[in-house]
């Protein structure tokens, strides 16, 4: 991830308060998730916290050391819930394959990733052959403002970005679509209109309360034909090898 990223955990606090956008993002990953979860990015334990009470084993890793340790303190009672200090871009991280993870998560990640094709590759080798990666990102170049500058988002995807890097990691694409109709709008007017620099506590809080449910439920039914992020799962062939 990009060291010089403003995205600190005082922004990782603000974001906690969002716990419906959480619980969105669990009940898509829900229906791929395996016995051995590796999440990539696991920061301070926001989306970690909805596998807390679950039987797979969880393996949290960041390369930012202080996201670390507020994840192992938040996470000291459950055994099944491990972390690591690695970079997801340097070949370190294939020194976890012993913990054979057979699902990757990688949630608002990847676009912090400067080698993001470097990323996918490693995440490829760690996977056990069968095994998903659910991964979100941030979609559309032109919603680039001051914000994604400031949280040191490197790009934006489309479907099409993100079906060509998987495939050429040598993924199968088992799921993609946009999601967050209503913040494509609500991204756009900060980052075009009100030139935003940082995030909006309220906005975030209004928006988790008021809009976020009533998406999970609309999108659950109905993927918009495009939308503020993208989610995809990228699944390893049975057959493949590292």
């Amino acid at each position: 991830m990009n060291v010089d990223s403003e995205f600190t955990v005082a922004d990782q606090k603000i974001m906690a308060e969002a716990e419906n956008y959480f619980l969105w993002q669990y009940k898509l990953v829900e229906r791929f998730l395996g016995k051995r979860v590796l999440e990539i990015g696991c920061g301070i334990g926001n989306f970690t916290t909805f596998l807390k009470d679950s039987n797979c084993l969880v393996l949290g890793v960041d390369i930012d050391g202080q996201c670390i340790e507020s994840h192992r303190c938040r996470f000291a009672d459950r055994d099944h819930i491990q972390q690591c200090r690695l970079d997801a871009m340097s070949p370190e991280i294939e020194t976890i394959r012993g913990f054979e993870p057979d699902t990757i998560i990688c949630l608002n990640v990847l676009e912090h990733i400067q080698d993001d094709r470097k990323a996918l590759a490693h995440m490829f080798n760690i996977l056990r052959p069968g095994g998903k990666v659910c991964v979100i990102v941030p979609a559309y170049e032109a919603l680039r403002g001051p914000i994604d500058n400031a949280l040191g988002h490197y790009r934006r995807y489309t479907v099409g970005t993100i079906r060509e890097i998987s495939l050429s990691a040598g993924f199968l694409i088992a799921d993609q679509h946009y999601m967050n109709v209503v913040g494509f709008f609500g991204w756009w007017l900060n980052a075009r209109v009100f030139k935003r620099t940082k995030q909006s506590p309220l906005q975030v809080r209004m928006f988790d309360r008021f809009i976020v449910p009533a998406l999970l439920r609309m999108e659950r039914m109905v993927p918009p034909p495009f939308g503020q992020n993208i989610f995809a799962v990228l699944e390893k062939p049975a057959a493949a090898t590292a």
